[in-house]
Order: C-alpha cells, then structure tokens, then sequence
C-alpha cells in the first residue's frame, strides 16, 4: 500500500468516525427535549438571573428525576440550554436567536426586566416558538405588541404602584402626604415613577413635591436626594436596579435624609442589596408577591431545598421562574408533542396552582400574581402587609441604623 493510500484510507476512517459521532450526537439530541434560556449571569442584574437559573435548572430537574416528558409515547429527558446575555438586550436577542437556529430548541423560558425579557420575546414571537417568562411586569409586557406565542406569570404595575398608598390607609400610617419621586427612565421605571404613582398619590389626597427621573446606569444622587430632603417628603418612593438603588440608599443616609417610609422597588428586591447597605436597608420597603410562607403546594419547601443547595437566603425569583418552567413542562407534556404550536395551545390552556400561585392566561397571553409588601429586617425579607399574609410587623417611621 502506498503511503497517498494509506493517507487516502485513514482520512476515510477518520471522516467516518466524525459522522458516526456527529449521528450519534444527533440521535441523542432527537431523544432530548430541549428548552433554551437567556439570562443575566453578568452585569447589573445579575443577581435576579442567578435565582432565575436555579428555579429553571431545579424544575427541569424535578422533571427528570420522574422519567423525563412523555411525547409521542416516548418518555425523554429535558436539557436547558442557558447563555448570559450579560444584561444586555442585544445579547438577550442573539442568544434567543443562537438557542433557535443553533441549539434547535423547541422553547424559550425568559430572562428578567423588561428590556431583556421583551427583546428575547420579539425574536421567540417573529420564530413562532413558545416563550414563557416570570419576571417582567404585565404592563410593560403588555406593552410591546399583541403576542401570541410569549407568555409572561408576574405582577401588574398598577397593583404593585398603589400598594403603598393601600397600606399606608389600611394601616393609618400617619405622615405630611408629601411624596417624592425617583425613577430611573428604564420601560418599568418610566411607568410605575412617570405615570402610576402620581396617578395614585392624587387618588389617595397626595402631594407629588418631586418627581425626577435619571438614566438606568446614574450612579450619582446627591442633588436629587438633596432636592427630595429640602421638599419635606416623608415618603419616598424609588424605582431603580440594584447597584443604583443601593448606591441611593447609601446617598440619603449620607446625608442625612431620614423619611418616614421608603419604597425602593426592584433595586432593594435581591439579597445582595442588604449585603451591600447592612443595616441601611432595614426598614426599606419593595413589593413583593410570593413568600415560602404563602399556602401554595411546595412553596416552604422550595425555599428550603434552595437554602440547603447554596447556602444563601431565598428570593421570591426562585418561585417565578420554577413556575415558569413547570408551566412549559406541563404544556409540553400535555401536548405529547414538539410541535411549536401544539405546545403553544396547551399552554394557552393551562388553569392549575403552581408554586407561585393559580396561573391562567388572560387574552392578552398574562397571568397575574397579587402584590404584597415586603420589608428588609434585621437583613432577612419579611412581608409586612397585607395582614392576611404579613409574617413581620411594619417597622415604622424609617429609623436611623445603628
């Protein structure tokens, strides 16, 4: 044999063995259910898509560890596919994109915030390809188009804008009714600081004495936290991600702004946002919408399973996100099937109670989580109204940290 043939036959074997690998490769993934995930791993908020991944990884987990998903009379197991969009919509839309025409993934599960979330939707929703989501506010979701194939289980803005003004009443809170604003210009921020919570400070007989929005990446508050201490608000209220609500929250103890009763929505929400103020963040408010405490099946023991696993306090994103995954699960098992629009009905059907909550879609392809009110104590989260769910009492007037 001449050493051309010996070539020739080798580059042969070779080239066999890559296709029988690549077929082999193929054949497993066409035993697979795959689902994709575009989260924010890095960057900003990252916080928010670290709890994201564990509810998505723990419910696909779940899922297997019982067999996997019946679909054409096969049982198969689930792989989720997840790339960081380091908080970036840009990369939210590309990995979208990679996970659908690379990965070949039957579904998406959403990222967090409305920018990313709804970039991610766009591309899922021109695929027509399932996208379910927790973690972007209904309004803002709603927002963007009449979807038909992205579906978002969260809450409603105008419940979570006047939940303050709800409790404020239903506890006789009393102060001067000044109000001063700070939004960041970001899609929710612009809603709920621009348009809500004015609309619900003059229902409730408010006086709106500052409203200041600022772009999502200031790091800089001293004159607008100056300009709310001079106002003589006693009730601030404050819409930002966590590394602006953080530095803010530092700004005003600096100095010395001190009012009764502080709302820091989004931003004050993570755990590392109590880490990074320590004492500054008790007596902080944000809405909330789930708890381990809340009487849905699982709930205590998700929580539970998630301290054990990572050794750090729960985070109501655990809850959304597993809800989220469960809901494709489901609908995908419903469907016996990995056909994009058949999974696409059944989660159209889907009426059932999750571990966040009943979850059924209206026309507009949302399920809504009723709000509550959570307040930082002593470094853990504890919600402190409605009464009927409140496991804390409300620490009130804001006191100075020790």
């Amino acid at each position: 044999m001449t050493t051309n043939t010996m070539m020739t036959t080798r580059c042969r074997l070779l080239a066999a063995a890559v296709l029988g690998l690549a077929a082999s490769s193929a054949a497993l993934a066409a035993d697979e259910v795959l689902i994709g995930a575009s989260l924010p791993l890095s960057g900003p908020l990252a916080g928010f898509g670290a709890y994201q991944k564990w509810g998505y990884e723990t419910a696909v987990k779940d899922a297997n560890k019982a067999g996997g998903i019946t679909v054409d009379g096969k049982k198969r197991p689930v792989r989720l596919v997840v790339r960081d969009d380091k908080t970036d919509p840009n990369v939210t839309a590309s990995n979208t994109e990679s996970l659908l025409s690379r990965d070949k993934v039957v579904a998406m599960l959403g990222s967090c915030t409305p920018a990313l979330v709804n970039a991610g939707a766009l591309v899922a929703e021109r695929r027509k390809v399932p996208l379910v989501t927790g973690c972007n506010p209904l309004q803002a979701f709603k927002s963007v188009r009449k979807w038909h194939y992205a579906w978002s289980i969260f809450f409603d803005e105008p419940d979570l804008a006047s939940a303050p003004f709800r409790m404020m009443a239903d506890l006789g809170l009393a102060t001067n009714k000044k109000i001063a604003i700070l939004a960041d210009n970001g899609p929710d921020g612009a809603v709920v600081g621009g348009k809500l919570w004015p609309e619900s400070a003059k229902a409730g007989g408010y006086e709106v004495v500052q409203n200041t929005a600022f772009p999502v990446d200031t790091q800089q508050f001293t004159a607008m936290v100056a300009q709310a201490k001079a106002s003589g608000a006693e009730i601030v209220l404050v819409d930002a991600i966590p590394p602006q609500a953080i530095a803010m929250r530092k700004q005003m103890a600096a100095a010395g702004f001190m009012p009764k009763l502080l709302v820091m929505e989004k931003g004050a929400e993570p755990e590392f946002f109590a880490q990074a103020t320590g004492t500054l963040a008790d007596g902080v408010l944000v809405g909330g919408y789930w708890d381990p405490s809340f009487p849905y099946p699982g709930a205590a023991e998700l929580a539970k399973r998630f301290e054990t696993e990572t050794r750090q306090t729960q985070s109501q994103h655990i809850a959304d996100s597993h809800a989220a995954a469960q809901v494709l699960l489901d609908a995908i098992a419903a469907a016996s099937s990995l056909d994009r629009e058949k999974i696409n009905a059944a989660i159209a059907r889907t009426d059932k109670t999750y571990v966040v909550g009943p979850v059924k879609f209206d026309a507009a392809n949302a399920s809504a989580i009723p709000i509550t009110l959570m307040q930082w104590q002593g470094g853990k989260s504890v919600v402190v109204w409605p009464k009927d769910r409140a496991n804390g009492k409300l620490i009130f007037p804001l006191r100075e940290s020790r």
